[in-house]
């Protein structure tokens, strides 16, 4: 093993507090499980415990191309985690960006500058590719950038192995397949949106074909690294489940068309992973009902709920008994005060 990533390894298991992380554990299946008593649910470490080791700085770019540079970039998140003293979970994944189900597919690669240090995307198919992609079937898992996050997985999993706390409380998340429409969009451009008026049934061919390319590269990851059957860990919160399905491209429709195109597909894969969380950036309000509705799930992120009509928001997920994840202190200190009760299933940042 690397030494720097070794000595890394070896600082962050002398800091692990085995007690402190399974109370903390403890706190968060209470909270997925609707048993919080307060309010809003904001845990914390007992203490702040700073890094005993220099933690190199990585960048995206280099965390791309090395494995040993991305366990360094991943478990630097962790040990984040302890010198601040937050309640996020610790956790690492494959961070190879939104490209990698679209990738499968043969779709360009392209990665930002290292200033930008922002993860790489994707470029549409052409259409000759796009029409030979829905001609060809569900691609291999191992294809594109496939075997680079499998392979990463089991590397990670490897160097965690001497480390008998981070190995129990780091948990190797599932990469980022985004979610049917997001990778349909991705490989198809903003074309998408005009095709489900002009032609609906390619749209779900193609939402058909991500679907199936979707669960086969996620039973490949499970294969390797199983899910939890109760809860998983993603960003660093804990949910009843097995996967985190994202929705930024749904903001653009209406709740009529998530419903006609994106829910059937969601709940496929929510049916065959357990259940799990939805996520979506931007303003999502008009679509969370439809989104937190689909049998199967049990929490909600939304990165920017300041963008969001909140009374909507929290109707949508709360209410229903959906947790909402992530939420800033400000808005739940807003709410609290205008008397909107958050019924323990706000987690609070």
């Amino acid at each position: 093993m690397d030494s720097v990533l070794r000595g890394c390894l070896e600082d962050l298991e002398r800091r692990i507090d085995a007690d402190d992380e399974e109370r903390l554990f403890s706190e968060w299946r209470r909270f997925a499980d609707g048993g919080h008593p307060g309010e809003g649910f904001a845990p914390r470490r007992a203490k702040p415990v700073p890094p005993g080791t220099a933690w190199p700085r990585v960048g995206v770019n280099e965390a791309f191309a090395d494995p040993v540079a991305m366990a360094l970039q991943q478990f630097g998140g962790c040990s984040d985690r302890l010198t601040a003293g937050d309640g996020l979970l610790m956790c690492v994944r494959c961070n190879y960006g939104t490209c990698i189900l679209p990738s499968l597919f043969g779709a360009e690669l392209f990665l930002m500058s290292e200033e930008a240090d922002t993860l790489p995307a994707n470029r549409p198919l052409p259409e000759d590719a796009l029409a030979r992609a829905l001609d060809g079937g569900v691609p291999d898992p191992r294809t594109g950038l496939g075997a680079r996050v499998l392979d990463t997985a089991a590397f990670l999993r490897e160097i965690m192995a001497p480390y008998p706390k981070v190995r129990r409380f780091v948990r190797l998340y599932h990469p980022d397949l985004q979610g049917p429409l997001d990778a349909a969009e991705l490989l198809r451009g903003g074309a998408l949106f005009l095709e489900m008026l002009e032609d609906p049934g390619r749209v779900d061919r193609l939402l058909g074909l991500v679907t199936d390319a979707y669960a086969g590269l996620m039973d490949a990851w499970a294969a390797l690294v199983p899910f939890d059957p109760a809860y998983n860990v993603h960003w660093g919160y804990l949910h009843r489940g097995a996967v985190m399905i994202r929705d930024d491209s749904s903001t653009n429709l209406s709740p009529e068309l998530v419903e006609r195109f994106v829910a059937p597909h969601n709940g496929r894969l929510l049916a065959r992973y357990g259940g799990g969380a939805a996520h979506f950036c931007g303003r999502g309000d008009h679509i969370a009902g439809v989104l937190a509705g689909v049998p199967g799930v049990n929490a909600l992120n939304s990165s920017q709920p300041e963008m969001n009509d909140l009374g909507r928001l929290f109707a949508a997920t709360i209410d229903r008994g959906v947790c909402l994840l992530g939420f800033p202190e400000a808005l739940a200190k807003e709410a609290a005060a205008a008397g909107r009760p958050l019924r323990g299933r706000v987690h609070v940042v």
